[in-house]
């Protein structure tokens, strides 16, 4: 569980990518590469602390896996009243 402010804005800002590109058609593979880019940035940037990027690479990757975020809800029909 995250509990660094900082580190759950990152979360945050991952998870929203994570749907964008999802919604643009990308997939687990390419979301895959696009999380080891932004962890490989946050490393080499030494803006938070090494233990908690691998805090947040464990809680997006969860997020990432878990098809369930990704579920596009189907419509219901609506009944006529006529």
């Amino acid at each position: 569980m995250l509990q660094d402010t900082q580190t759950i804005r990152y979360y945050q800002r991952l998870t929203d990518a994570f749907v964008e590109l999802w919604n643009r058609g990308y997939r687990t593979d390419d979301m895959r590469m696009y999380l080891d880019g932004y962890l490989a940035a946050l490393r080499h940037s030494n803006v938070i602390e090494p233990y908690l990027i691998h805090r947040l690479e464990e809680e997006a990757s969860r997020y990432l896996y878990d098809g369930s975020n990704f579920a596009v809800p189907q419509p219901q029909p609506q009944p006529d009243y006529y």
